[in-house]
């Protein structure tokens, strides 16, 4: 059966730690694995860092910038390296390879996030591997994935893949940073992860000297890609050839169990396509309303409103102590919601002074996070 494989690889497996130079054999050995999955029928995209590390290399910085300008001319001479050392590999492996490097508006506007979905339909169907990056050169702050653990589990939910491997510089998760706590448990399969973030695993939030993932990122992509029917894995990115064995069943790494019926694309868009503009404090009637009931927002149910919106922006949905619930796309701007908040849906004309939604978000734009 063909599947749909998604691949993400950190700099700290594509580059030596000490001189951020390209680890050349990781690297061949990763193209050698991907080319026989795509033998055997399979679609694969790969999600590559790695642009500022091997930029950071060329021009022989010792560590990575902070300043955005800067990081973004790094960012520019070191993805045509990266890519031409991706091209001559595949091509000696005659495998047809594209560079698709998005930004996180690429997939806000839902014009522009259904084009990127074709694109990959079409490279996908062509035969070719996608090479994925973010844009960093064009990226501005505010609208950034962040790291490409999130980048990855939006492009395997986008593709709505079947598998999403995350390979990082550690064999699996650990209930403690394996690097400074020796009896660190390690975690083979996590069914829940609702539960595991209960259980507070202690994870580094840091990546190495030259990414910027950590593992409370992979955490966060793993959810992401989860609520899209995607198992996804983590495994050591020095061993590439780990893949091909996940797949056909040995349990290697930490998987992440998909949820049974995953979110439709459009509302999995609305929690993980969209930047947040503000956030709504729920009163514990609504939250049990939008998370029990599947009803609506209510202006009744909100206690508080931060951050300046507009009408259709996405915004948050988070109890009391600010932890998120959900998502959705509000009927009203935010200097409207200071008005009617905490007041009946009856009342909001009176209050407006013309005539409003009767909710504040419907539950058809509402999706649980």
């Amino acid at each position: 059966m063909s599947l749909t494989i998604v691949v993400k690889i950190g700099t700290s497996s594509l580059t030596q730690p000490e001189t951020a130079q390209l680890a050349l054999s990781t690297i061949a050995t990763l193209a050698e694995t991907l080319c026989h999955l795509r033998r055997q029928g399979h679609r694969v995209i790969l999600v590559s860092s790695g642009a500022v590390g091997v930029g950071c290399a060329r021009l022989g910085l010792t560590e990575r910038p902070k300043a955005i300008a800067l990081k973004q001319a790094v960012a520019a001479v070191g993805q045509g390296r990266l890519i031409r050392v991706y091209d001559d590999l595949f091509n000696t492996l005659q495998q047809p390879i594209a560079q698709v490097l998005l930004t996180r508006s690429d997939l806000v506007q839902r014009s522009r996030y259904l084009n990127v979905y074709n694109t990959f339909q079409e490279l996908l169907g062509l035969g070719v591997i996608p090479i994925v990056n973010e844009n960093d050169t064009v990226a501005v702050e505010e609208l950034k994935f962040g790291d490409n653990d999130t980048l990855s589990a939006l492009v395997a939910s986008l593709v709505e893949a079947d598998w999403l491997f995350l390979l990082t510089d550690v064999d699996r998760l650990y209930s403690a940073d394996p690097r400074s706590v020796p009896d660190a448990r390690p975690i083979a399969l996590v069914s829940n992860i609702q539960e595991l973030v209960k259980s507070q695993i202690q994870t580094s939030s840091q990546g190495s000297q030259w990414g910027t993932g950590g593992m409370v990122t992979k955490i966060s992509a793993a959810r992401i890609a989860i609520a899209a029917g995607v198992r996804t894995v983590i495994t050591q990115g020095r061993f590439p050839q780990n893949i091909e064995k996940i797949i056909q069943g040995e349990l290697i790494g930490t998987h992440f169990e998909p949820q049974p019926e995953p979110t439709s694309a459009r509302k999995r868009w609305i929690a993980y396509g969209l930047v947040p503009t503000g956030k709504l404090y729920l009163d514990e009637g609504a939250i049990a309303a939008i998370s029990l009931a599947g009803k609506s927002l209510l202006a009744a149910g909100i206690k508080a409103i931060e951050g300046e919106f507009d009408t259709q922006d996405a915004v948050q949905l988070c109890d009391s102590n600010g932890n998120e619930i959900a998502r959705g796309l509000v009927n009203y701007n935010s200097n409207e919601l200071q008005k009617i908040r905490g007041y009946h849906s009856r009342e909001i004309a009176t209050i407006l002074g013309y005539a409003g939604a009767e909710t504040v978000i419907h539950r058809d734009n509402l999706v649980l996070t």
